[in-house]
Protein backbone atom coordinates (compact mmCIF):
# COMPACT_ATOMS: atom_id res chain seq x y z
CA UNK A 1 0.00 0.00 0.00
CA UNK A 2 1.31 3.24 -1.02
CA UNK A 3 1.86 6.07 1.71
CA UNK A 4 -0.33 8.38 -0.66
CA UNK A 5 -3.49 5.73 0.31
CA UNK A 6 -2.66 5.05 3.89
CA UNK A 7 -2.22 9.20 5.05
CA UNK A 8 -5.82 9.24 5.44
CA UNK A 9 -8.03 6.66 3.94
CA UNK A 10 -11.16 8.39 5.54
CA UNK A 11 -10.71 11.80 4.08
CA UNK A 12 -9.75 10.59 0.34
CA UNK A 13 -13.20 8.85 0.48
CA UNK A 14 -15.21 11.89 1.78
CA UNK A 15 -12.65 14.06 -1.07
CA UNK A 16 -14.33 11.42 -3.71
CA UNK A 17 -17.68 11.37 -2.58
CA UNK A 18 -18.08 14.92 -2.95
CA UNK A 19 -16.44 15.01 -6.01
CA UNK A 20 -18.07 12.98 -7.72
CA UNK A 21 -21.24 14.87 -6.34
CA UNK A 22 -20.17 17.26 -9.02
CA UNK A 23 -19.48 15.73 -11.51
CA UNK A 24 -22.89 15.61 -13.85
CA UNK A 25 -22.67 19.60 -13.33
CA UNK A 26 -18.97 20.22 -14.33
CA UNK A 27 -18.87 17.64 -17.24
CA UNK A 28 -19.50 19.32 -19.89
CA UNK A 29 -16.72 21.90 -19.41
CA UNK A 30 -14.39 19.14 -18.49
CA UNK A 31 -15.14 17.34 -21.80
CA UNK A 32 -14.61 20.82 -23.86
CA UNK A 33 -11.26 21.26 -22.15
CA UNK A 34 -10.27 17.98 -21.99
CA UNK A 35 -6.29 17.46 -21.60
CA UNK A 36 -5.03 20.99 -22.58
CA UNK A 37 -6.87 22.12 -19.40
CA UNK A 38 -3.76 21.14 -17.20
CA UNK A 39 -1.77 24.50 -16.85
CA UNK A 40 1.89 24.19 -17.96
CA UNK A 41 3.24 24.43 -14.11
CA UNK A 42 1.61 21.08 -13.76
CA UNK A 43 3.55 19.40 -16.12
CA UNK A 44 6.23 21.10 -14.48
CA UNK A 45 7.22 23.43 -17.68
CA UNK A 46 5.54 26.96 -16.38
CA UNK A 47 2.76 28.09 -14.20
CA UNK A 48 0.23 30.29 -15.85
CA UNK A 49 -3.07 28.93 -18.40
CA UNK A 50 -1.34 30.60 -20.93
CA UNK A 51 -1.15 33.75 -22.97
CA UNK A 52 -3.69 34.85 -25.39
CA UNK A 53 -6.31 36.93 -23.55
CA UNK A 54 -9.22 36.42 -26.51
CA UNK A 55 -10.18 39.73 -27.95
CA UNK A 56 -12.28 39.87 -30.82
CA UNK A 57 -15.98 39.40 -32.16
CA UNK A 58 -18.83 36.65 -31.15
CA UNK A 59 -20.24 36.55 -27.50
CA UNK A 60 -19.43 38.19 -24.08
CA UNK A 61 -17.48 35.53 -21.99
CA UNK A 62 -18.51 37.92 -18.93
CA UNK A 63 -21.76 36.45 -18.12
CA UNK A 64 -24.43 40.03 -17.96
CA UNK A 65 -24.67 41.51 -14.63
CA UNK A 66 -22.02 39.60 -12.77
CA UNK A 67 -19.00 41.85 -12.59
CA UNK A 68 -17.88 43.00 -9.75
CA UNK A 69 -15.05 44.42 -7.31
CA UNK A 70 -13.90 43.89 -4.31
CA UNK A 71 -13.85 47.01 -2.43
CA UNK A 72 -10.66 46.36 -0.47
CA UNK A 73 -8.94 47.36 -3.66
CA UNK A 74 -10.41 50.65 -3.54
CA UNK A 75 -9.77 50.97 -0.24
CA UNK A 76 -7.45 54.05 -0.33
CA UNK A 77 -10.46 55.85 -2.18
CA UNK A 78 -13.41 54.89 -0.02
CA UNK A 79 -11.88 56.74 2.90
CA UNK A 80 -10.56 60.07 1.34
CA UNK A 81 -13.70 60.20 -1.40
CA UNK A 82 -15.90 58.20 0.48
CA UNK A 83 -18.47 55.34 -0.76
CA UNK A 84 -20.97 58.04 -2.91
CA UNK A 85 -18.26 59.11 -5.26
CA UNK A 86 -16.41 55.41 -5.58
CA UNK A 87 -19.54 54.01 -6.24
CA UNK A 88 -20.55 56.73 -9.00
CA UNK A 89 -17.07 55.85 -11.03
CA UNK A 90 -17.42 52.13 -10.23
CA UNK A 91 -21.25 52.69 -12.05
CA UNK A 92 -19.80 54.63 -15.14
CA UNK A 93 -16.95 51.74 -15.67
CA UNK A 94 -20.16 49.00 -15.71
CA UNK A 95 -19.91 46.81 -12.75
CA UNK A 96 -22.54 45.42 -11.57
CA UNK A 97 -21.99 44.36 -7.85
CA UNK A 98 -19.73 44.62 -5.29
CA UNK A 99 -17.91 42.59 -2.49
CA UNK A 100 -17.51 44.24 0.67
CA UNK A 101 -14.33 44.66 3.17
CA UNK A 102 -16.05 46.65 5.87
CA UNK A 103 -18.66 48.75 5.99
CA UNK A 104 -17.06 52.08 7.11
CA UNK A 105 -15.49 54.97 5.34
CA UNK A 106 -12.80 55.48 7.61
CA UNK A 107 -11.40 59.43 7.80
CA UNK A 108 -14.43 60.01 4.89
CA UNK A 109 -16.87 60.36 7.51
CA UNK A 110 -19.22 57.76 9.29
CA UNK A 111 -22.42 55.80 7.42
CA UNK A 112 -25.10 53.60 8.35
CA UNK A 113 -25.70 50.09 6.72
CA UNK A 114 -29.15 51.37 5.14
CA UNK A 115 -27.34 54.54 3.74
CA UNK A 116 -24.87 52.41 2.55
CA UNK A 117 -27.02 50.12 1.25
CA UNK A 118 -29.07 52.74 -0.49
CA UNK A 119 -25.88 54.18 -2.14
CA UNK A 120 -24.93 51.07 -4.12
CA UNK A 121 -28.80 50.66 -5.28
CA UNK A 122 -28.57 54.01 -6.14
CA UNK A 123 -25.55 53.64 -8.61
CA UNK A 124 -27.06 49.73 -10.43
CA UNK A 125 -25.00 48.18 -7.60
CA UNK A 126 -25.71 45.36 -5.47
CA UNK A 127 -23.85 43.62 -2.81
CA UNK A 128 -22.83 40.49 -3.39
CA UNK A 129 -20.61 39.29 -0.30
CA UNK A 130 -18.27 40.47 2.08
CA UNK A 131 -15.04 39.53 3.69
CA UNK A 132 -15.07 39.30 7.95
CA UNK A 133 -12.40 37.73 9.80
CA UNK A 134 -12.42 34.16 10.90
CA UNK A 135 -11.45 34.58 14.55
CA UNK A 136 -9.54 36.76 17.16
CA UNK A 137 -9.16 34.30 19.76
CA UNK A 138 -7.64 37.03 21.84
CA UNK A 139 -10.57 39.93 21.73
CA UNK A 140 -13.87 38.50 22.56
CA UNK A 141 -15.37 41.59 20.95
CA UNK A 142 -13.94 40.96 17.75
CA UNK A 143 -15.52 41.77 14.51
CA UNK A 144 -15.79 38.22 13.29
CA UNK A 145 -17.34 34.97 12.74
CA UNK A 146 -15.96 32.83 15.99
CA UNK A 147 -16.10 35.92 18.59
CA UNK A 148 -19.19 37.40 17.12
CA UNK A 149 -20.97 35.51 14.67
CA UNK A 150 -24.92 36.86 15.25
CA UNK A 151 -23.85 40.69 14.53
CA UNK A 152 -21.68 39.50 11.63
CA UNK A 153 -25.01 37.64 10.14
CA UNK A 154 -27.27 40.51 11.75
CA UNK A 155 -25.34 43.03 9.25
CA UNK A 156 -24.89 40.99 6.10
CA UNK A 157 -28.41 40.18 6.73
CA UNK A 158 -29.00 44.29 6.42
CA UNK A 159 -27.31 45.05 3.93
CA UNK A 160 -29.46 42.24 1.50
CA UNK A 161 -26.59 39.89 0.64
CA UNK A 162 -26.45 36.84 -0.55
CA UNK A 163 -23.20 35.57 0.40
CA UNK A 164 -20.67 36.51 3.39
CA UNK A 165 -17.70 34.71 3.68
CA UNK A 166 -13.87 35.07 5.56
CA UNK A 167 -10.46 35.72 3.56
CA UNK A 168 -8.85 34.63 6.59
CA UNK A 169 -6.88 30.91 6.10
CA UNK A 170 -8.55 27.77 8.24
CA UNK A 171 -5.16 27.48 10.58
CA UNK A 172 -7.06 28.50 13.49
CA UNK A 173 -5.87 25.49 15.41
CA UNK A 174 -3.08 24.84 13.52
CA UNK A 175 -1.96 23.30 9.92
CA UNK A 176 -2.18 19.29 11.06
CA UNK A 177 -4.92 17.51 8.88
CA UNK A 178 -7.08 17.74 12.78
CA UNK A 179 -6.76 21.13 12.78
CA UNK A 180 -8.19 21.48 9.92
CA UNK A 181 -11.08 19.13 10.65
CA UNK A 182 -11.77 21.25 13.43
CA UNK A 183 -11.51 24.45 11.36
CA UNK A 184 -13.96 22.67 9.03
CA UNK A 185 -16.68 21.91 11.77
CA UNK A 186 -16.36 25.91 12.70
CA UNK A 187 -17.30 26.56 8.65
CA UNK A 188 -20.37 24.04 8.95
CA UNK A 189 -21.60 25.88 12.36
CA UNK A 190 -21.55 29.35 10.67
CA UNK A 191 -22.48 27.95 7.06
CA UNK A 192 -25.71 26.71 8.81
CA UNK A 193 -26.27 30.03 10.96
CA UNK A 194 -25.96 31.91 7.95
CA UNK A 195 -28.50 29.22 5.37
CA UNK A 196 -30.82 29.98 8.09
CA UNK A 197 -30.67 33.58 7.04
CA UNK A 198 -30.88 32.54 3.36
CA UNK A 199 -27.39 33.27 3.27
CA UNK A 200 -24.23 31.23 1.87
CA UNK A 201 -21.02 31.13 3.75
CA UNK A 202 -17.93 31.43 1.65
CA UNK A 203 -14.36 31.15 2.34
CA UNK A 204 -11.74 32.98 -0.15
CA UNK A 205 -8.30 31.25 -0.59
CA UNK A 206 -4.81 32.25 -0.76
CA UNK A 207 -1.91 30.29 -1.76
CA UNK A 208 -1.02 28.54 1.46
CA UNK A 209 -4.35 26.97 1.70
CA UNK A 210 -2.71 24.61 -0.99
CA UNK A 211 -0.26 23.82 0.80
CA UNK A 212 0.72 20.38 2.74
CA UNK A 213 -0.14 18.84 6.68
CA UNK A 214 2.55 19.20 9.07
CA UNK A 215 1.60 15.63 10.38
CA UNK A 216 0.88 14.09 6.96
CA UNK A 217 2.39 15.48 4.35
CA UNK A 218 1.15 13.87 1.30
CA UNK A 219 -2.08 15.45 2.19
CA UNK A 220 -2.80 19.17 0.63
CA UNK A 221 -5.10 21.07 3.26
CA UNK A 222 -7.24 22.26 0.83
CA UNK A 223 -8.59 18.96 0.03
CA UNK A 224 -9.19 18.57 4.09
CA UNK A 225 -11.29 21.66 3.76
CA UNK A 226 -13.26 20.59 0.88
CA UNK A 227 -13.77 16.96 2.01
CA UNK A 228 -14.74 18.15 5.52
CA UNK A 229 -17.21 20.68 5.09
CA UNK A 230 -20.26 20.54 4.27
CA UNK A 231 -21.24 21.54 0.29
CA UNK A 232 -25.06 23.01 1.40
CA UNK A 233 -23.21 24.63 3.96
CA UNK A 234 -19.65 25.78 3.05
CA UNK A 235 -19.01 27.55 -0.32
CA UNK A 236 -15.58 28.58 -1.96
CA UNK A 237 -15.05 31.96 -3.36
CA UNK A 238 -11.82 31.03 -5.55
CA UNK A 239 -8.99 33.56 -6.02
CA UNK A 240 -7.35 32.54 -8.97
CA UNK A 241 -4.60 34.59 -8.45
CA UNK A 242 -3.51 33.15 -5.37
CA UNK A 243 -4.69 29.64 -7.03
CA UNK A 244 -2.06 29.42 -8.64
CA UNK A 245 0.37 30.97 -7.05
CA UNK A 246 -0.15 28.18 -4.53
CA UNK A 247 0.22 25.91 -7.86
CA UNK A 248 3.87 26.95 -8.28
CA UNK A 249 4.90 27.06 -4.59
CA UNK A 250 2.90 23.62 -3.86
CA UNK A 251 3.40 21.44 -6.48
CA UNK A 252 5.22 19.34 -4.71
CA UNK A 253 5.04 17.81 -1.25
CA UNK A 254 7.73 18.93 1.19
CA UNK A 255 9.41 15.39 0.59
CA UNK A 256 9.73 16.90 -2.54
CA UNK A 257 7.18 14.16 -4.60
CA UNK A 258 5.00 15.48 -7.46
CA UNK A 259 1.41 16.89 -6.58
CA UNK A 260 0.62 19.14 -9.76
CA UNK A 261 -2.79 20.33 -9.53
CA UNK A 262 -4.68 22.50 -12.18
CA UNK A 263 -7.36 24.88 -9.65
CA UNK A 264 -9.40 24.88 -12.62
CA UNK A 265 -10.41 21.22 -12.10
CA UNK A 266 -10.91 21.64 -8.89
CA UNK A 267 -13.78 24.55 -9.89
CA UNK A 268 -15.21 22.06 -12.42
CA UNK A 269 -15.24 18.90 -10.19
CA UNK A 270 -18.07 20.96 -8.15
CA UNK A 271 -18.79 23.96 -9.64
CA UNK A 272 -21.94 24.66 -7.26
CA UNK A 273 -19.73 24.96 -5.01
CA UNK A 274 -17.92 28.00 -6.05
CA UNK A 275 -20.51 30.77 -6.63
CA UNK A 276 -17.61 34.04 -6.35
CA UNK A 277 -14.34 33.83 -7.94
CA UNK A 278 -11.79 36.81 -7.79
CA UNK A 279 -10.25 38.22 -10.64
CA UNK A 280 -7.02 39.41 -10.37
CA UNK A 281 -3.85 39.62 -12.83
CA UNK A 282 0.12 38.10 -12.73
CA UNK A 283 2.70 38.34 -14.78
CA UNK A 284 4.79 34.98 -14.50
CA UNK A 285 8.09 35.25 -12.54
CA UNK A 286 9.53 32.30 -11.72
CA UNK A 287 11.92 34.53 -9.45
CA UNK A 288 9.31 35.57 -7.35
CA UNK A 289 7.92 33.77 -4.09
CA UNK A 290 4.68 33.02 -5.88
CA UNK A 291 5.88 32.35 -9.68
CA UNK A 292 3.94 35.94 -10.53
CA UNK A 293 4.08 40.00 -9.99
CA UNK A 294 0.50 41.05 -9.39
CA UNK A 295 -0.79 43.70 -11.99
CA UNK A 296 -3.55 45.35 -13.16
CA UNK A 297 -6.51 42.32 -15.14
CA UNK A 298 -5.25 42.47 -18.58
CA UNK A 299 -1.98 43.29 -18.15
CA UNK A 300 -0.83 40.00 -17.28
CA UNK A 301 -0.48 36.20 -18.15
CA UNK A 302 -3.61 34.61 -16.71
CA UNK A 303 -5.55 33.81 -19.22
CA UNK A 304 -8.90 34.67 -18.09
CA UNK A 305 -10.85 34.22 -21.06
CA UNK A 306 -10.74 30.37 -20.99
CA UNK A 307 -11.08 29.92 -17.36
CA UNK A 308 -14.73 31.98 -17.09
CA UNK A 309 -15.54 30.30 -20.59
CA UNK A 310 -15.05 26.81 -19.03
CA UNK A 311 -16.73 27.63 -15.87
CA UNK A 312 -19.98 29.31 -18.06
CA UNK A 313 -20.13 25.58 -19.94
CA UNK A 314 -20.81 24.20 -16.42
CA UNK A 315 -24.56 23.64 -15.71
CA UNK A 316 -25.95 27.15 -14.62
CA UNK A 317 -22.44 28.48 -14.83
CA UNK A 318 -23.15 31.88 -17.00
CA UNK A 319 -26.32 32.31 -14.21
CA UNK A 320 -24.68 30.62 -10.99
CA UNK A 321 -21.43 32.55 -10.56
CA UNK A 322 -19.54 35.92 -9.84
CA UNK A 323 -16.53 37.57 -11.08
CA UNK A 324 -14.85 40.08 -8.81
CA UNK A 325 -11.86 41.69 -9.96
CA UNK A 326 -9.40 42.71 -7.39
CA UNK A 327 -5.83 44.27 -7.00
CA UNK A 328 -4.00 44.17 -3.16
CA UNK A 329 -1.85 46.89 -3.99
CA UNK A 330 -2.92 48.69 -7.25
CA UNK A 331 -1.17 51.93 -8.30
CA UNK A 332 -3.92 53.86 -9.22
CA UNK A 333 -7.09 51.63 -7.50
CA UNK A 334 -9.46 53.85 -9.72
CA UNK A 335 -7.43 53.72 -12.72
CA UNK A 336 -7.05 50.07 -12.19
CA UNK A 337 -10.94 49.61 -11.61
CA UNK A 338 -12.16 51.17 -15.02
CA UNK A 339 -8.82 48.67 -17.13
CA UNK A 340 -9.97 45.72 -15.42
CA UNK A 341 -13.79 46.32 -16.38
CA UNK A 342 -12.52 47.41 -19.87
CA UNK A 343 -10.47 44.04 -20.26
CA UNK A 344 -13.21 41.45 -19.33
CA UNK A 345 -15.76 43.10 -20.83
CA UNK A 346 -13.64 42.95 -24.09
CA UNK A 347 -13.39 39.08 -24.08
CA UNK A 348 -15.19 37.24 -26.33
CA UNK A 349 -15.20 33.92 -27.75
CA UNK A 350 -17.68 32.17 -30.67
CA UNK A 351 -20.82 30.65 -30.05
Amino acid sequence: MSRKKSADPELAQKLSRRNMLGVAAGATAAAVLGASATPAAAQGTGTGLGHGHGHGHGQPVLPPGRLGIQLYSLRDKVSTIGFAKVFEELERFGYDEVEFAGYTQGSAGPITLPQLKRLAKDHGLKGIGSHVNYYDNNNPNAYSFAQNLTKVLDDAQELGLDHIGTASGPFRYGSTVDAWKRAAADFNAYGAAAKRRGMKFYQHNHAEEFSFATDQPNVRLYDVLLAETDPSLVYLEMDIYWAFAGQFRFSKTPEGKPAPFDPLRYVLKQPHRYPLFHVKDGVEDIAARDGYRMVDVGDGDIDYKRFISAVNKTRGGRRDHHWQVEHDQPVDSILFAKKSSAHLHSLRERR
